[in-house]
């Protein structure tokens, strides 16, 4: 039990306390980020579950290979940005990154070359997934897949640099939403993604951007100093927290479209029930962020990204419930002879 009680500190906090013992599993949920994989998780269940509604044949294997892949992709992408941004000398001791969580390098988790070695691992793997697929379902899946390493790849890797020029959060939005979720459901429903689908794209991917909004706020001054042009920076403080409280509203107004046109079923009105803590997540972006940490606050100096993750998580999990309902309940209540 106490292994388990590691990996869930870590999956929650990004950490693992220093009087606790680093087991092989722990440490490669650090390294990876495994903390927030639950984004990833939640688009390709997106994908999928659109998929089992939609499409006649839909196959499960293939479904489950697309969903390891996205996960998979999500680790190499995250030790890529580390393995970068430390070549780049942008990560150092003193930087945001090392200071919330411990920097695979930095921290002595793994050495330069064990990191890039995992990369190529993965990314072998992600491959191997990748010629399954194709074989499975056809080339467009490799179109999905090489579009998404693209933009894993030269999010921080010269000589294009997105998050260097305000292209980061874009990225993200394209990747999290009509990347994930569409290659997702073609891969399961073996056809392309019909338009009610694209458009389920854009709720969740909004709130997974606001995520990365809200940790380049928290990084805004640092990342000034060192010239690197997110959007925040670009835009300055204030501008930027109004920007993503506005985007953390209009996703629900974003899924009350989808249910009005009939994208999708009733069900996804469960996402109000994360409105209270939206409500609490909106306070935050009112306020300054505090000149210390609360009380065994265990991801400082980020702030507004906490909080904009703590929204997406409710947020996004209920969109997934309702999607669930609007696939099980339909045909029970037919069976049953209602409707």
């Amino acid at each position: 039990m106490s292994l388990v009680s590691n990996w869930k500190e870590v999956i929650d906090t990004a950490n693992l306390s220093p009087d606790k013992h680093m087991d092989v599993v722990s440490r490669w949920l650090i390294i990876t980020r495994a903390a927030v994989f639950s984004m990833t998780m939640t688009s390709g269940l997106i994908g999928g579950l659109l998929a089992a509604q939609l499409a006649p044949n839909i196959s499960w294997l293939r479904f489950a290979l697309a969903f390891v892949g996205l996960v998979l992709a999500h680790a190499a992408n995250n030790m890529i940005n580390d393995y970068f941004d430390l070549e780049g000398g942008v990560d150092t001791d003193e930087y945001t990154r090392a200071l919330y969580a411990p920097h695979p390098v930095l921290a002595g988790l793994v050495s330069r070359r064990g990191l890039l070695m995992a990369i190529l691992l993965v990314n072998l793997v992600d491959a191997a997934i990748l010629i399954a697929l194709a074989v499975m379902v056809g080339w467009p899946v490799v179109i999905f897949a090489l579009l998404g390493l693209f933009i894993s790849v030269f999010y921080v890797a010269p000589p294009i640099k997105l998050k260097h020029h305000g292209l980061g959060e874009p990225a993200v939005f394209l990747v999290w939403g009509p990347l994930m979720i569409g290659g997702t459901y073609f891969a399961a429903a073996g056809s392309m993604p019909p338009a009610s689908v694209w458009l389920a794209c854009i709720p969740y991917a909004l709130v997974v951007t606001t995520v990365l909004i809200g940790k380049h706020i928290d990084k805004l001054e640092v990342d000034k100093e060192k010239g690197i042009h997110t959007l925040p920076v670009l835009m300055g403080d204030r501008t930027s927290r109004i920007l993503n409280a506005a985007l953390m509203i209009f996703y629900y107004v974003a899924v009350v479209a989808l249910v009005l046109f009939g994208d999708v079923g009733l069900w996804v009105l469960l996402v109000f029930l994360a409105v209270p803590r939206l409500i609490s997540v909106l306070k935050t972006y009112r306020e300054p962020k505090p000149e210390e940490p609360p009380e065994d606050y265990p991801v400082w100096p980020l702030w507004y990204v906490s909080a904009a993750f703590y929204h997406n998580k409710l947020a996004g999990g209920l969109f997934v419930l309702g999607l669930i309902l609007n696939w099980v309940v339909p045909p029970i209540l037919h069976g049953l002879g209602v409707g």
